[in-house]
């Protein structure tokens, strides 16, 4: 496996971690349809909560959320759509990221709540 795919792994697994200790019900890993993904999804409390997650080494190039752009949320948006469509769910819905930098064995997460809205 490439190095950036067990970099992303490795954040995905830690972003669980915590949204589950924060009391986050985790209902799908790494989703997909039809080339949409997302990354995981979740309840908590009355919403149903969908997070991108960025994993980065160093924050060289600028934090690991300003890596979410406008395609990247038109994208995660629609592929929410399909999910709440698919499996019948009536709740609201929130838009989250998790930023991680990786740097050796340490891991700086910051957690974006409402990070952004459906537009």
């Amino acid at each position: 496996m490439a190095q950036h795919n067990e970099l992303g792994h490795k954040g995905e697994a830690a972003a669980v971690s915590y949204l589950e200790s924060e009391g986050h019900r985790i209902l799908e890993k790494n989703w997909r349809l039809h080339g949409y993904e997302i990354d995981i999804i979740t309840t908590h409390g009355d919403c149903i909560v969908f997070v991108e997650v960025k994993t980065r080494t160093s924050e060289q190039w600028g934090d690991p959320e300003s890596f979410v752009g406008t395609q990247r949320m038109r994208r995660l948006i629609k592929a929410a759509h399909q999910y709440l469509l698919i499996h019948r769910i009536d709740l609201p819905a929130r838009f989250d990221i998790v930023a991680i930098i990786w740097e050796g064995d340490r891991c700086d997460l910051e957690h974006f709540e409402d990070a952004f809205m459906a537009f």
